[in-house]
């Protein structure tokens, strides 16, 4: 097919034009393998940092697993923040109107950056004191309070690398946004390499050299990751002002003042995902306070684990993403028959693609722990742990892939609540009673359980079709500021 053959498929949902299945497949998945690229890439940044802190040792690793549930915390307020804008921009695009497209940009621009500020200093006041809520051993605080520092001063770049992501992916170009996460992956291995080690020999092809490095450790593996935000945040924004074909900001005047249209659409969409990331990191929360207790090898392992289940959950993540630009664009063009289409098309395909994987890992679960760690007892106890949770990858994909269905839709409050009473009911009270007796172990039995829970709960919603009812058309937002 012709190179531009997405731009057309794309454009036969805004014309109201009919779409076979063949077509929807196809657009699908041109939408989807640049999600999941940057999905992978994402995954391969937190997999870098992970086997480059965890060559210094278990306590170190452990340091950073120990606040990796906050760090999360406040990178899905971002995510949350972003998508209620975001959202409008798929809609408005998927109506034809433009106009009002880029307008909603502008005025996210605003309001996201007071906010990602208020976000960087709640995050830099309780640095301090936060390991020692989390339950943390004394010989590991001060590198992750050094972390959640150093982290939390680099959240408003990290919103603009995630807004600018989001509005890209919405308006259908997920090419340059799968770059964004490729470059940012790129340079977070840079900066990693000669921040977190220190001046070393090497050997490459055969010659000795000097490598220069500084040798900060912990607070490298941030630094890295805060500076390849600075330029891929940069990067997003450039774009969004000159080159994007339907956001381009350059080509028009207008307000980046937020009206109480923008912002009352964009709440409706946010506040039910904010309180969804608030409940359920709050529950991530809890279980790093239940593991915390079991010592440095079982935090180790806990992150490691976390990391390595990663490359299997990714394709369902870029899926998701894939899934809410089309559902929205398709929804805003008033075609829920087409809607649904891509939500079936999705939704089978990720749970096809994650079972496969969840195959893969049960086999190779020591080998990628292996990647990561050094340590025997890290190495064993996370292979063990994997393999548990390869039995909840296929319901997991459905829930992934049901959410960015609905986020597409503007059903955010539903969903939301089965996710908080899910993981709240299911998956912390049992690893409260399991943990005490089986370990780590016990722990991912639960959220095993919870998984296939989850993910069941979100075919049933899927299934309904409820969801399509809660779309709403944005199309005065431009008007307000004229």
């Amino acid at each position: 097919m012709p190179k531009e053959s997405k731009d057309i498929l794309l454009a036969l949902i805004r014309e109201k034009k009919p779409m076979n299945f063949s077509q929807q497949l196809n657009l699908t998945a041109k939408l989807s393998l640049p999600a999941i690229l940057a999905q992978f890439t994402t995954v391969m940044m937190q997999f870098i940092d992970a086997s480059m802190v965890g060559y210094l040792g278990s306590k170190q690793a452990a340091s950073i697993g120990l606040v990796s549930t906050c760090t999360w915390l406040f990178g899905g307020f971002c995510v949350a923040a972003s998508a209620g804008f975001s959202v409008q921009v798929a809609h408005l695009i998927g109506a034809n109107d433009f106009k009002s497209a880029r307008s909603v940009l502008r005025q996210s621009w605003t309001f996201l950056g007071s906010f990602s500020v208020i976000l960087a200093l709640i995050g830099i006041s309780i640095s301090g004191v936060l390991p020692g809520w989390l339950g943390g051993s004394m010989d590991i605080r001060h590198d992750s309070t050094s972390y959640f520092l150093i982290y939390s001063a680099f959240i408003p770049f990290m919103m603009f690398t995630f807004s600018g992501s989001s509005m890209l992916q919405c308006s259908g170009n997920m090419k340059i946004s799968s770059l964004l996460s490729v470059a940012m992956c790129v340079l977070d291995v840079i900066f990693n390499y000669f921040l977190i080690f220190p001046t070393r020999p090497v050997s490459i092809a055969g010659m000795s050299l000097t490598m220069p490095g500084a040798g900060l450790g912990v607070s490298g593996a941030a630094l890295g990751t805060g500076f390849a935000m600075v330029m891929t945040a940069g990067f997003a924004i450039y774009y969004l002002l000159f080159r994007s074909k339907e956001l381009k900001l350059i080509s028009e005047k207008g307000s980046f003042s937020p009206t109480l249209v923008c912002i009352k659409n964009a709440l409706g969409i946010s506040l039910p995902m904010a309180m969804q990331n608030l409940v359920m990191r709050g529950a991530y929360i809890v279980t790093t306070i239940i593991i915390a207790p079991l010592g440095t090898v079982a935090i180790a392992a806990n992150m490691f684990g976390i990391m390595a289940e990663s490359f299997c959950y990714m394709p369902g993540s870029g899926i998701s993403d894939a899934s809410t630009s089309l559902v929205g664009q398709s929804l805003g063009a008033g075609r829920k028959d087409l809607a649904k289409g891509f939500a079936n098309i999705a939704m089978g395909t990720g749970m096809t693609v994650m079972t496969i994987l969840s195959m893969i890992m049960f086999i190779t679960a020591p080998q990628l722990m292996g990647i990561m760690s050094q340590d025997p007892q890290v190495i064993a106890l996370g292979a063990k742990v994997l393999r548990i949770e390869a039995f909840a990858e296929t319901l997991y994909a459905a829930s992934l892939v049901g959410y960015g269905i609905f986020v597409g839709a503007s059903d955010t409050l539903v969903p939301s609540i089965m996710n908080l009473t899910s993981i709240w009911v299911v998956r912390v009270l049992l690893a409260v009673i399991l943990t005490p007796k089986l370990g780590l172990t016990g722990c991912w039995i639960a959220m095993c359980v919870e998984l296939n829970v989850r993910g069941a709960l979100f075919l049933v919603r899927l299934k309904s079709g409820r969801w399509m009812k809660y779309v709403k058309r944005e199309t005065k937002v431009a008007a307000t500021e004229q």
